[in-house]
């Protein structure tokens, strides 16, 4: 596997905890690159695309990036990136097929040698525009997909089929080879990257944290378990409602979940979740609060941080901002590998940054909650100071940026000039 290490990082526990990376620059001529994402409204893989646009633009390539408009496109374009408003999110053949040609004659009129794409509909426009065209098609994936029948397996591989295949942990990268089989030379593990000076628990204030806290009624001396990310079912907003019933039964005092995320509406889940709320007798206890624009605050404000997936997520970075803001993480097998969350039995206790627990199982997360919080408010903070230095090490944009570089040098070695496919 082409994974590109990271630099070492600094001991814990010593002072200067930054890395500063010898970041590459473009080599040869600077190539023109073709981004596709669905949408640009925040999530992982919206971020990842504009995160790319900044590091290609930084180093002297051209970029042109096409997704439908959403709140992140202002950073396409002061990114040093061009912004095409198309919408890539329909799963129809039809307008896959459509899209196709968009973005083949896109690619055509700014000689694009690499079609870079986010998504698995936009993947399959990409993938027949870079073919019309001979140039490199690349894929990123942020997450695992559902497979639950063949179609849906046959839909996904798109993601499996680029020239190079970007994972963003080690977790997905074995997901796509034990998936796909894809060979390991082909794939490349580049983590996403985290704003450290924004998620700096020394830059939020005493005032800031009080009125995050006050915005969601909690008093001072309760426990705030904070669950971030969209309502979704593969989220498992549901898990920690259950597990919240058990911690009650257990008979433990002044905590709240509070459920931080996106809702769109587009499907039941948000209305089931309420009803499992009312039928657990949990309404006390959880707090389902819209999207928050202070998150620093948020995770300042928290106790710990909880991710519940229920499906493969590969790299959340709600949990590396967390552990950037030195929280501790309780987090499921599939919510994040160990190369994002270090826990045991991976690292020695002596070295953990949080609690994994089996995915599904309320009762699990329960038990590492409870364990979290017998432990001592000094030992807590040892484990959120050791998230914090992992981040810092490995998920800061230096990094991200010279293994990026490297990863486009390497397409940029065995790209020749690009023209139609006869």
């Amino acid at each position: 596997m082409s994974s590109l290490p990271a630099s070492a990082p600094s001991p814990l526990g010593s002072d200067d905890i930054s890395v500063k990376a010898d970041v590459p620059h473009a080599m040869n001529a600077p190539m023109t690159v073709l981004v596709v994402v669905p949408g640009l409204d925040g999530g992982a893989s919206d971020a990842g695309a504009v995160e790319l646009v900044r590091i290609l633009a930084g180093a002297g390539y051209s970029t042109v990036l096409v997704s439908r408009a959403g709140r992140l496109a202002a950073d396409v374009t002061t990114s040093g990136g061009e912004f095409v408003p198309l919408d890539l999110s329909s799963n129809n053949p039809a307008i896959i097929l459509r899209n196709a040609l968009v973005l083949s004659r896109l690619a055509r009129e700014r000689h694009c040698q690499v079609i870079h794409a986010f998504g698995r509909a936009g993947a399959w426009s990409g993938l027949i525009a870079a073919r019309l065209n001979g140039a490199k098609f690349v894929t990123s994936w942020h997450k695992g997909f559902r497979e639950q029948n063949l179609f849906k397996h046959l839909f996904n591989g798109i993601m499996a089929r680029g020239d190079r295949v970007v994972a963003s942990s080690e977790q997905i990268a074995q997901l796509i080879n034990d998936r796909y089989g894809t060979p390991w030379k082909k794939i490349t593990v580049v983590p996403c990257s985290i704003d450290l000076k924004r998620f700096n628990p020394e830059a939020v204030t005493r005032e800031r944290i009080e009125a995050m806290r006050t915005a969601w009624g909690v008093r001072r001396d309760t426990k705030v378990i904070l669950v971030s990310g969209r309502i979704l079912r593969r989220k498992g907003h549901h898990v920690v409602v259950r597990a919240a019933q058990r911690l009650k039964e257990r008979g433990l005092k002044d905590f709240l979940f509070v459920f931080v995320g996106e809702d769109r509406g587009r499907t039941r889940y948000t209305g089931e979740l309420w009803d499992l709320v009312v039928t657990t007798g949990t309404m006390d206890v959880i707090r389902m609060a819209s999207p928050v624009p202070d998150m620093p605050a948020a995770y300042a404000a928290a106790s710990v941080v909880v991710s519940a997936a229920i499906q493969p997520e590969g790299v959340q970075r709600a949990i590396l901002e967390a552990q950037a803001m030195a929280r501790p993480i309780v987090v499921s097998d599939l919510g994040a590998g160990p190369d994002v969350v270090l826990t045991a039995p991976a690292v020695p206790e002596s070295r953990i940054a949080g609690l994994r627990f089996q995915a599904g199982d309320d009762a699990a997360l329960a038990a590492a909650l409870l364990r979290l919080f017998s432990m001592p408010e000094p030992n807590r903070a040892t484990i959120g100071r050791r998230g914090r230095e992992w981040v810092l090490g490995h998920f800061n944009a230096d990094v991200v940026t010279e293994q990026t570089l490297r990863l486009y040098n390497e397409i940029a070695a065995s790209t020749e000039t690009p023209g139609p496919a006869k």
